[in-house]
């Protein structure tokens, strides 16, 4: 089935894009955290430069669920997949009663299992391309679709201008897999602890309770 036109001139602008990225030499990366709607992203990218590294922040607290269709997309679309992990082991992410921190401080936790070991990339590579939407939160929908990191190299935000019922038509068209989880309730799909369903929209699934809707990846990685 043929994309609609509007979808169709996001993909060409990705197209050129990492074109433009090849062309000064500069390396990309990808992050995701593999939902059902970070595949669009995923499709796209790896029918233009399938040799693309794709990291998967692996934090140990991932729903069995989610890591079983990690391993799925990435076979289905020919990812180049990379796990990368905190480098404080978990043993070390407990507090003085002996709880995890996502129990009582999750943005220390997110520091320690997202946050921290993504720097390391931001030097390696020239640009980090993930899959944030300006419809998602208020943070996102003030990002640009290209941001300049501390590190000094760049973020791409290929999906920022995407609508959520352009990703549906991505999908169904595309016939793209569905995170199992999906049928049961959840929207947006984190870590195990930190996410609860049902949910009513992409970003409040999570952190229940707390004035909390971003790990840090989006807002700390993001030159102020």
């Amino acid at each position: 089935m043929e994309l609609k036109e509007s979808i169709q001139a996001k993909i060409a602008a990705i197209t050129e894009q990492l074109g433009a990225f090849q062309e000064a030499c500069q390396r990309p990366f990808i992050t995701s955290s593999f939902q059902t709607h970070s595949l669009p992203m995923l499709h796209v990218i790896s029918r233009i430069q399938p040799n693309v590294p794709v990291y998967f922040l692996q934090t140990g607290f991932h729903f069995p669920e989610t890591l079983a269709f990690r391993d799925q997309v990435a076979r289905e679309f020919g990812l180049n997949l990379q796990n990368v992990e905190s480098h404080v082991p978990k043993i070390q992410q407990r507090n003085a009663i002996g709880n995890f921190y996502f129990t009582s401080d999750p943005d220390y936790c997110c520091f320690l299992n997202k946050t921290q070991p993504m720097q390391p990339l931001l030097d390696q590579y020239d640009v980090w391309i993930n899959g944030v939407r300006a419809d998602q939160n208020a943070n996102r929908k003030n990002l640009r679709p290209i941001e300049e990191t501390p590190q000094r190299s760049f973020r791409y935000h290929p999906m920022l201008d995407w609508t959520k019922q352009e990703i549906w038509e991505y999908i169904g068209k595309m016939d793209l897999p569905r995170h199992p989880l999906d049928s049961q309730g959840y929207i947006s799909i984190g870590c195990e602890p930190c996410t609860v369903k049902p949910s009513l929209d992409d970003r409040d699934g999570r952190w229940l309770g707390q004035q909390k809707t971003e790990c840090g990846l989006h807002t700390e990685l993001v030159k102020k």
